[in-house]
């Protein structure tokens, strides 16, 4: 069965799933074809995938946002104003409430100034918050906030 799974997930995945479905209709079935290792990781996996991608999306929102701070007259504001708010709008959208708790937006925070380039357009970047001045709340919600004003 392992073996499968290391071969050709897609297979696996899909034989995976036919199994499960004819155990949760109450076939009668030997559970020795369930991969239930692999099955439980899998399962794992998704729920950190998910959180993972609300994480990157507010991480690239951040980054648009402090440049939009950090060169207030570039020519690039109208595609980084663009971008901000479609990342946003996919953290938000793709955010349930058990994540909510298990994001750290300090990290976060830290990863997007990370992110930021030394210069644009060969200027220096003003000065930005060392700490993010919005809430995750604020964030992850579609009301006007410090970052992403209306």
């Amino acid at each position: 069965m392992n073996d499968l799974y290391d071969q050709d997930i897609v297979l696996w995945s899909e034989q995976q799933a036919e199994r499960l479905r004819r155990h949760a209709a109450g076939e009668r079935m030997n559970s020795a074809g369930l991969d239930w290792p692999n099955i439980i990781e899998e399962i794992e996996s998704v729920g950190n995938s998910e959180l993972r991608a609300v994480e990157s999306c507010l991480r690239q929102a951040l980054t648009h946002a402090l440049k939009i701070q950090a060169w207030p007259t570039a020519p690039y504001i109208g595609h980084w104003r663009v971008e901000a708010r479609v990342f946003r709008g996919e953290a938000v959208d793709r955010c349930t409430a058990s994540m909510r708790q298990r994001i750290d937006l300090t990290r976060i925070w830290r990863r997007a100034l990370q992110g930021m380039p030394d210069e644009i357009d060969g200027q220096p970047p003003a000065p930005v918050p060392s700490t993010c001045p919005d809430t995750l709340d604020n964030l992850l919600s579609d009301a006007s906030c410090v970052m992403f004003p209306k």
